[in-house]
């Protein structure tokens, strides 16, 4: 069904968990080129809002305090799922929302480790050429150099979590992350969109969560501007687990949750 037939009602959650579904089977049968691009685009997006977060953050603390100074910095991340969301890309921690298609029999496990893995290694390629891009340009010395030193405190500073931190951390941010893709799929206009993204985003990002993609632009970036200095085994540990756990709290908190609220029945009557 179509959102706009709501006629300016909000859409109800039983219909968003309906266009859920049928977003996630136009995902998962995309041919596998315009995955790979527009994932890389998602990469590239979630880097920029990330780089934005580092600006913003740097210097800000000792004038509006340790939590407004997370939250201003919140609400600049957004950037990365507004475009993502907006301009069109493929996010391998939103795509975890095609569980629900799965899950309604509407597409196969294969189907869903197909659009995973190129989504995701999309992403990644998307995050690394823009930390080379990100490099060049030499933004670490804004501020004085204040941006290198924030992004290598956060770099070092995940490196050194401990895994059932991070795992715990990376469930909640894309409980969070999908939580946003699912409003957006309610919604009517752009600015809809843009409304429903950024309390989500901005409240993972306050909080200090663990976003696996997010990772490939910090970590890297990090790495870089210390030299290396940040422990390759810690920033694998942090990658792999925050993957792990992005999948869950997406897969299971979101889409798992909505599906049985909503769909478990539909999938029994078609039986």
């Amino acid at each position: 069904m179509d959102p706009t037939s709501f006629s300016g009602a909000a859409v109800p959650s039983a219909e968003i968990a309906r266009l859920a579904v049928n977003a996630g089977v136009t995902k998962a049968k995309s041919d596998g080129l315009t995955l790979f691009v527009l994932a890389v685009l998602a990469g590239a997006y979630i880097s920029l809002g990330a780089m934005l977060f580092l600006v913003v953050s740097s210097g800000t603390e000792q004038f509006l305090g340790w939590g407004v100074s997370r939250l201003v910095g919140g609400l600049s991340f957004c950037l990365g799922l507004i475009l993502v969301v907006c301009a069109g890309a493929e996010l391998f921690t939103g795509n975890n929302l095609i569980a629900m298609a799965w899950a309604s029999g509407k597409i196969s496990f294969v189907d869903i480790l197909r659009n995973w893995i190129v989504v995701y290694v999309g992403n990644v390629v998307g995050c690394l050429a823009t930390v080379g891009l990100v490099v060049l340009a030499d933004l670490s010395a804004l501020g004085a150099g204040q941006v290198a030193e924030t992004a290598k405190g956060i770099a070092s500073t995940k490196a050194e979590l401990p895994l059932l931190v991070v795992f715990a951390r990376a469930v909640l941010c894309n409980a969070l992350v999908c939580v946003a893709v699912w409003l957006t799929l309610g919604a009517r206009s752009m600015t809809d969109k843009i409304l429903a993204i950024i309390f989500p985003i901005a409240a993972f990002v306050a909080l200090g969560l663990e976003h696996s993609i997010a990772n490939w632009f910090f970590l890297p970036y990090g790495m870089i501007l210390t030299g290396n200095e940040i422990s390759w085994v810690g920033v694998a540990g942090n990658l792999v687990t925050s993957t792990l756990g992005n999948i869950v709290g997406g897969t299971l908190l979101v889409a798992g949750v909505y599906w049985l609220a909503y769909l478990r029945n539909e999938r029994k009557s078609s039986a």
